[in-house]
């Protein structure tokens, strides 16, 4: 969390009145939790809308899959189809398949080798009997920057609504919900610096909508549960705080990105970058490489004992080493995938920090590929 969030959460935790009580101070808990909702409105674009507070993206994602599902079982409109794509958060592509198994229609359209969707597959998946068309703002591997307003001016052509879940791409580049014409977006606080547990899912106006957890009358009818009113004051500094300089922010992220991109590049052979080389197609904090001969494991462990904090697109689970499903679904080869390591950067890394990664990195690369049974090619 940024130093002004966790001052701002440390004061809230004062604030112990019910915001859904009407005595004095539930409705100072209420002033402040309507001040985080402009906050974040204000930082996504979502001013005619509604802000509800929630968990995270994760319930975020679930309940707008749910709505969709309620409307598919009782016939509203004829539309009987969910589109996304394969490269979505697992709180999207686990509900898919359980989705699926259930019987409901879904449609994943596919990527090109950078990630970003094929847009002449996806506007043959629309059609009138789609209900919703789902595709993420920037992927959380790869970082692949969607053409989301595209895809949404798709969607409604064909009378289809249009969700996003922008988790990734909130405080690294600019979110229009109504200027892209996304009708739900989902969105996670730690994301931008703010708390964990506290999400936000926007709704555009108009739109259907039904609640994933039924109870009190809190968030108008839209989300029930207390308020946890510390985290809801939180998450609205942090949008505050991601709208200030966002340009500069993410000149200064794509620079440390690159720098590390080229240094790695040069000083280790047989390197793959995975991903778009293109800054308008890539969120600036994230970068994705494959090396061949090295798995994806021994390499975070070995850095994990520099002190270098990174992760793989594989994971063990179950004795077995699954490569990962966003990295295939871009076509990399399986044994790309394994070895492939993901490198963010945020609010406080430094050029510094970049430099020690380039000197570090290089000898744990060869020592492991040393240590490997499957050899480079000469």
């Amino acid at each position: 969390m940024a130093d002004e969030v966790k001052k701002a959460v440390d004061q809230a935790e004062n604030l112990y009145g019910n915001a859904s009580s009407m005595h004095g101070l539930g409705r100072e808990a209420e002033t402040v939790i309507e001040i985080a909702r402009k906050q974040v409105a204000s930082l996504i674009g979502c001013e005619k809308g509604r802000i509800v507070f929630n968990s995270g993206a994760s319930e975020s994602n679930n309940t707008v899959f749910n709505i969709f599902r309620d409307r598919i079982d009782d016939k509203v409109d004829g539309r009987d189809r969910i589109v996304t794509t394969t490269i979505e958060h697992p709180s999207i592509i686990e509900t898919v398949k359980y989705l699926k198994k259930k019987g409901y229609k879904i449609d994943e359209c596919p990527v090109d080798k950078t990630g970003r969707v094929d847009m002449d597959v996806m506007k043959s998946l629309m059609g009138s009997d789609v209900a919703l068309v789902s595709v993420m703002t920037g992927n959380n591997e790869v970082g692949t920057i969607q053409p989301v307003a595209e895809i949404a001016k798709m969607a409604h052509a064909c009378g289809a609504y249009m969700h996003s879940d922008a988790t990734q791409a909130i405080g690294k580049i600019p979110v229009d919900m109504e200027g892209w014409g996304v009708d739900y977006l989902s969105l996670s606080g730690h994301k931008f610096y703010g708390p964990k547990g506290v999400g936000v899912l926007a709704i555009g106006k108009g739109v259907p909508y039904c609640p994933f957890l039924h109870g009190g009358h809190q968030e108008g009818g839209f989300r029930a549960g207390t308020y946890n009113t510390a985290d809801i004051v939180g998450i609205g500094v942090a949008a505050e705080l991601a709208g200030k300089n966002l340009k500069d922010e993410h000149d200064r992220l794509w620079k440390m990105r690159e720098m590390l991109r080229t240094g790695l590049t040069a000083a280790i052979p047989d390197v793959v970058v995975n991903g778009s080389a293109k800054p308008e197609e890539v969120l600036p904090g994230t970068l994705d490489m494959s090396f061949p001969c090295a798995e994806g494991e021994s390499i975070l462990l070995y850095l994990d004992l520099d002190g270098i904090e990174v992760s793989t697109g594989s994971a063990c689970a179950s004795g077995s080493l699954e490569p990962s499903y966003v990295l295939l679904a871009c076509g990399l080869p399986v044994e790309l995938a394994h070895g492939s390591i993901r490198f963010s950067l945020g609010r406080y890394n430094t050029e510094d920090d970049v430099r020690y990664v380039i000197e570090k990195m290089p000898p744990i690369i060869k020592r492991i590929r040393k240590m490997s049974t499957r050899k480079l090619p000469e």
